[in-house]
Order: structure tokens, then sequence, then C-alpha cells
């Protein structure tokens, strides 16, 4: 379980200091923080837990949350940012993401465009953001986020495809360690994101975090499926793929290695 006055004490001066919203159980925090939203809940409420039912990815993917095995966490932001630069918003989640997983295990995370931290070939974390826009404005958005921490097996579908930070660390990774940096990370990166100056750097960032984004060989699925090498990311955040014949910008969608 989570000491819920230390995390308090860890996060203090943040935004997100006396906004976090704790349950034992829930069906999904992104779920909880978007009714929150929509009820008006403040800038830098968090809502998290320590087992979801109904956890989600990308795509209405079912997220596995293990009671009491991971970081399952939805944080409510209300950011002064055009429409426009919202697909550099998982990019930036991506990263302060990274960023705690290194400062708590040790680990580096891979970025794989356009939500998934993976460590070696398994996946460790996934990002879910789901926004609601007013004209060319964000009006508010939802970071869910999911990282494998303790778990030591997963079932026969995943087994090849996800992994944990202990397993890849050899050793017990705090959950509450990882939370609180992982929302002061999240804090610094949308600051950055709020500032035009600063915003623009987040696709070279990723590049630079990422094996995926230059040079990889991938298929890509969704409404814009083809298979080519990555070829970068353009000033929005969209994925450039080369194939046999064209550039295709990949606005939406996941990619996979080819085999």
């Amino acid at each position: 379980m989570y000491d819920l006055a230390t995390l308090e004490t860890d996060l203090a001066g943040t935004l997100f200091a006396g906004q976090l919203h704790f349950s034992a159980q829930t069906g999904s925090t992104n779920s909880d923080a978007l009714d929150a939203a929509r009820q008006g809940a403040p800038h830098g409420s968090v809502y998290f837990t320590d087992e979801q039912l109904a956890g989600r990815g990308r795509g209405n993917h079912a997220w596995a949350s293990a009671p009491g095995q991971g970081v399952y966490v939805s944080g409510l932001l209300r950011l002064p940012i055009p429409a426009r630069q919202l697909p550099l918003l998982p990019l930036a989640a991506g990263l302060a993401v990274a960023n705690a997983i290194r400062q708590t295990s040790g680990l580096t995370a891979d970025l794989r465009w356009p939500n998934d931290l993976l460590i070696g070939h398994g996946k460790v974390g996934g990002i879910l953001v789901e926004a609601k826009t007013k004209s060319d404005r964000v009006a508010y958005t939802v970071v869910g986020v999911g990282i494998n921490v303790h778990q030591q097996a997963f079932d026969s579908d995943l087994a090849q495809q996800a992994t944990s930070l202990d397993l890849q660390s050899g050793r017990r990774v705090s959950r509450q360690s990882l939370l609180a940096s992982l929302l002061k990370s999240l804090e610094s990166e949308m600051l950055l994101l709020c500032d035009p100056a600063a915003a623009v750097q987040f696709p070279p960032r990723v590049e630079r975090a990422s094996t995926w984004i230059s040079g990889k060989a991938v298929q890509v699925h969704g409404p814009q499926a083809c298979t080519g090498i990555t070829d970068g990311l353009d000033a929005n955040g969209f994925l450039r793929i080369r194939t046999d014949s064209d550039l295709v910008i990949v606005q939406t969608g996941g990619i996979r290695a080819l085999p």
C-alpha cells in the first residue's frame, strides 16, 4: 500500500500537492479522472489505485492491472495549449515516465511511438492520453500511466510481450518512489510543453530517447497501415515511415518491429 502522508510530503510544492485521490480498487483511473474533469475538478488532480478492474490502453485495449503490483495513475491537466499540440502530449508523458523509471530503478526505458515504454523486448509501461477540445484550444486532458513494477509472471498471451521493473532490475522497486518521481517529472514536462520555444524540442528529444524513431523496420497498425523504415518525427510529433513507394506521415496507430 502507498503511504499517502509521505507521498503528500514528497510532492509538496508541486501542482499535485493536496490533490491526490487514492482508491484501493477502481474500474479505470482514466475514467475516474475524466468524470472528475466533467464535474470541474481542478488542474493537477491525481487519481491512482492499487487495482484497476477495467484498465484501458490506447485503442480500448485492456491493460492488466494486478492488485498491488504496478503503478496505475491518471493526472487531470488543464493546459493553456492549442489543440494542434495534443500529439506532443503522449511524447512528453513518455519522457516523464522514462525519467522516473531511470531515477527509481536505474533502468533505461525505450520509447516506442506513440505511447509504449519497453525494456529489452518487453513492454513495461503504457500511456493513455484523452482530451476534450473546445474550438482550437484544449479544455482538459487526462494523462493515464500504467507501469509494471512487481509482476513476476504474466498471462500466457502477454508473457512474450511484457516485463516488469523488478524482473529487469533484479530487485524490488518502490512503487511509492516511482509514483512521486513520475508526477514530478510530468509537471516538469508539462511546463515545457506550455512554452512554445521548449515545445518544439519534444520531437528531437524523443528521437534521442528511442531506438524506434529512425532506421527501424516496422509494421504500422491502424488506419494508416503500412510497412517501412522509420524516418524520424515531424514537427507535430507524427511518425514518418519511408515505404518502398512513398513517405507516409502516420498520425495515429501503433508500430511493431518487422520479424
